[in-house]
């Protein structure tokens, strides 16, 4: 077994070789998953990936709700 300034070496090390494997790794599925949600609903601030899903969001929960303007002209 390592002492003494071998042990704190092999500490130093094996952290270097943790933190090169994290940023070889990339980015997460979360942080993406986040990124490609651009839409926001302006009555309960849920995220939409695009305005289709968006005006079909908001046409279902939001039935009394006016409209919001960009999604009048969008098809859904």
């Amino acid at each position: 077994m390592a002492r003494g300034h071998q042990k704190i070496q092999s500490q130093q090390k094996a952290q270097k070789k943790a933190e090169q494997a994290k940023k070889a790794q990339g980015c997460d599925q979360k942080t993406a998953a986040l990124k490609a949600l651009n839409h926001k609903c302006v009555v309960c601030f849920a995220m939409m990936p695009d305005p289709k899903t968006y005006k079909q969001h908001f046409e279902s929960k939001h039935p009394k709700a006016p409209l919001p303007t960009e999604l009048v002209e969008v098809v859904a």
